[in-house]
């Protein structure tokens, strides 16, 4: 199955899973919108009415966009100019940047402390060579490792969850597996793996979250 291809021509999964993806990722950063609400905003559903903040809005249209954005360039080798890009989109109209903080920044409810400003470029640059020239067991845990180190350099003044979560599933696609949607009810699991760094643990959760896609996209095209 080309998970990739399935995304691109099968409307009613798309839109399905856009819409899950979108809303929970920013649900997880504290969003507000409903399931409903952020179908209707990134989809221009106009029957249904939405009452939110202008942030919440943008966002659910910058993930979508970030999200398409991905899709579009899985073809491409993992770089800093992808991750910028991303990055770009996820902030547009919300907090507009176009490269590496210059400032510090704290991960609230964390006690690890991002690297000063300064050091970013030099740990992005490592970062990224790191990932494409290190070898790994399995794609999940090359993919844990990278988003625990990305989240840990914290790179942008805002939006790095969000763009950490996308970076995820760009590798999955890259490879042709199934992406992987961390709920919002999970939450509390997820920072818990980032917090103690526990690779191994994320790596098993990101592969279970994509086997359980999988069955997800088959129940799409057996309609």
């Amino acid at each position: 199955m080309n998970v990739i291809e399935l995304i691109k021509t099968n409307k009613a999964y798309f839109e399905n899973y856009i819409t899950r993806s979108t809303y929970h990722s920013n649900a997880i950063e504290g969003s507000t919108l409903s399931f409903a609400e952020t179908y209707a905003i990134i989809f221009n559903d106009n029957s249904f009415k939405v009452n939110a903040e202008p942030r919440e809005i943008y966002e659910a249209i910058n993930h979508k966009y970030a999200l398409d954005y991905v899709i579009k360039h899985v073809d491409e080798p993992l770089s800093e100019r992808l991750i910028k890009d991303v990055a770009t989109l996820i902030n547009k109209n919300v907090t507009d940047f176009s490269d590496y903080r210059t400032v510090n920044v704290f991960i609230s409810g964390a006690e690890h402390v991002p690297p000063p400003p300064e050091n970013v470029r030099n740990s992005m640059m490592y970062l990224v060579h790191n990932y494409n020239n290190t070898e790994f067991d399995n794609i999940f845990e090359k993919v844990a490792q990278f988003h625990i180190d990305f989240e840990k350099t914290h790179p942008f003044q805002d939006g790095n969850g969000r763009t950490g979560r996308l970076l995820i599933n760009y590798e999955l696609l890259r490879n042709n597996i199934a992406p992987a949607v961390i709920e919002k009810d999970d939450r509390t699991k997820y920072f818990g793996f980032l917090a103690s760094s526990d690779a191994a643990g994320l790596a098993n959760f990101i592969e279970d979250l994509s086997q359980k896609e999988l069955e997800h996209v088959r129940r799409f095209v057996a309609e």
